[in-house]
């Protein structure tokens, strides 16, 4: 108890809980002065009549964050640099109303997170690629790179195990085909080795995921794969000596296109089947974590190691692998897992998605991936557990959707439905892939082989910039926030250690939307700040640009690159906060407090 007491007493939450007592006694005393006297409602003023603060909650994280809350720190807001400018006096057409009193959760600083990739080069000796990402803070970064993890083999160089076969079943063959295997001390400029990949995290100020090859307990042709493929994992644990806190035990495993899921029973000596299922994979996951945790024992670390599940129910026409997996997964391992580990690609695959489809999936698959896992979880009669989604994008193609400014609303949604959703770690799928003529996930411009045309070597494309001024303008507690009056309009609200309110409005429409903001239980300051972001006129609603409250992009492609320069816009506060909002477009906004 005393612990928690000298804790809320040097918070702004102490600060605010100290303030309502001592009005309440006097307003208490004057009522009892006064035959039948009552307190009139106050004006909306945004909290400057203090006598209607409540005190806000201090919610735990929930179990679905766990251990990935265990980084969370408070967050001070320090005001930007800034050009004073009236206030919108456009007659709103939405409400939006943050109630500072109402904590859904504090924010897992894991929900940023990004996914590095073999195929990227060696890029630590890039100092503007460093430098972008290190702004970006993506707090974890994943590796070695998804599929290609049931085909790596992190302490060779260029050949492969003599019990690994060159030829494995991969992507729904009908027969084996080269295994194209990849190697973690391969120094060639065209890889990215695992020790490089530490360097990245280090450069950075990132922590470690790491996917470990689970394919090799299934295609391997030792007389024990799976004890063989165990081995080489915790002897990474051992290499890794700390270096790493979060492990996976292989990607996607459930899928006909991951190496592993489908084996040649003639070379397989210990009698497994041709077909992974999820019971096998769980009977899998107990080997490869009881080696992998007595190795970080040997080293005095701690580890926490992941289970894959899938995040939905599998279509009917699926087979029995999905039909079942996390059933076997669960009923086999789920009390052995320290977390699971969900995919999603948000929009529907290989479609020409619309921009309404694409904000549609940001607000819906977030909720319903927790939603069905939990339930999944009670079903197989397993503790709720850390989520991870550990590669999330979207699969639009056809429109140069996912490099274009509607992919950086997309993923402001949806780190705002994270959050609220209590995810306890989300890495976005990817740092830098190709161009594929836009149909590429990778947040920055590649230049090895297919580069973007036009485009600065690791140019940043559109969902960087919205990335980076979420994190750097939301607090560190998600607060209740309600828009009425208009539904293409979004919010989510937060609340800063030091006491001030942040509010991030999304317009998901292709008009300009008025919009009035209400700050409910908050001793407003004298200003507030805000930066606006939104595409420019190319390619119809998919703008490849982003501008900075009206800076133009430095390229033709993706954003300033003085973002990190760019003067805010500030207003000063007298009552509701007015402010206008372009098209396609998402806004950061922070209110200061009265200190």
């Amino acid at each position: 108890m005393l612990q928690k007491k000298n804790y809320i007493n040097n918070t702004f939450y102490g600060r605010l809980i100290t303030t309502s007592c001592l009005i309440f006694a006097i307003v208490l005393l004057m009522s009892c002065s006064k035959s039948g006297g009552t307190l009139s409602s106050p004006p909306d003023t945004n909290g400057r009549d203090t006598a209607t603060i409540t005190p806000p909650n201090d919610p735990a994280f929930a179990s679905t964050i766990g251990f990935f809350g265990s980084s969370w720190v408070a967050k001070t807001f320090t005001a930007p640099t800034y050009n004073l400018v009236t206030a919108s006096s456009n007659a709103p057409g939405a409400y939006v109303t943050v109630d500072m009193s109402n904590v859904i959760t504090k924010v897992s600083k894991n929900v940023f997170g990004n996914n590095s990739l073999l195929w990227m080069g060696q890029v630590v000796d890039q100092a503007n690629l460093m430098g972008y990402i290190k702004d970006l803070s993506p707090n974890i970064i994943r590796g070695p790179g998804g599929s290609t993890s049931d085909i790596y083999f992190w302490n060779q160089s260029s050949a492969a195990p003599i019990d690994a076969p060159d030829s494995i079943y991969q992507n729904n063959g009908s027969s084996p085909v080269s295994a194209g295997y990849w190697f973690g001390k391969n120094t060639q400029s065209w890889t990215f080795s695992i020790d490089n990949y530490y360097q990245l995290l280090q450069k950075t100020n990132s922590n470690g995921l790491l996917t470990i090859n689970y394919g090799y307990a299934r295609y391997g042709t030792s007389n024990n794969p799976v004890a063989t493929a165990a081995h080489l994992a915790a002897d990474w644990v051992r290499y890794d000596n700390g270096r790493t806190k979060y492990w996976e035990i292989g990607n996607e495993c459930y899928g006909n296109w991951e190496a592993g899921y489908k084996i040649d029973v003639s070379k397989n000596k210990d009698g497994q089947p041709a077909i992974v299922t999820g019971n096998l994979y769980g009977t899998h996951f107990k080997i490869f974590a009881d080696s992998m945790r007595a190795a970080a024992a040997e080293t005095g670390k701690t580890i926490y190691i992941g289970a894959v599940l899938l995040d939905a129910p599998a279509p009917s026409w699926a087979d029995n692998t999905n039909q079942t997996w996390n059933q076997g997964v669960l009923t086999t391992a789920g009390s052995a897992a320290d977390f699971f580990i969900i995919h999603d690609y948000f929009t529907a695959y290989n479609t020409n998605s619309s921009a309404s489809d694409i904000f549609a999936s940001a607000t819906s698959i977030p909720n319903a991936a927790m939603t069905y896992v939990k339930s999944q979880l009670s079903t197989y009669g397993v503790a709720t557990k850390p989520i991870a989604m550990t590669e999330w994008n979207i699969d639009a193609v056809g429109s140069k959707q996912m490099v274009s400014n509607i992919a950086g609303l997309h993923a402001v949604v949806t780190l705002g439905e994270f959050i609220k959703n209590q995810f306890g770690e989300a890495s976005r799928w990817d740092l830098a892939n190709a161009w594929s003529n836009g149909d590429d996930m990778g947040m920055f411009n590649n230049s090895e082989g297919d580069a973007e045309p036009g485009a600065s070597e690791w140019n940043p494309r559109p969902a960087f910039y919205y990335m980076y001024f979420f994190q750097k303008y939301f607090g560190d507690r998600m607060v209740n926030s309600t828009v009425t009056g208009d539904a293409s309009v979004l919010s989510y609200a937060s609340s800063f250690s030091s006491g001030e309110s942040g509010v991030v409005l999304v317009n998901e429409s292709s008009t300009l939307k008025n919009i009035s903001v209400s700050l409910k239980n908050f001793i407003a300051g004298t200003r507030y700040y805000w930066y606006t972001l939104n595409g420019g006129s190319d390619n119809n609603s998919f703008s490849g640009q982003v501008y900075i409250n009206g800076v133009a992009p430095s390229g033709s492609t993706g954003g300033p690159l003085t973002y990190s320069a760019i003067k805010a816009n500030a207003a000063v506060i007298s009552g509701n906060i007015n402010i206008s909002l372009p098209p396609y477009s998402a806004t950061f906004l922070v209110a200061e407090n009265k200190k």
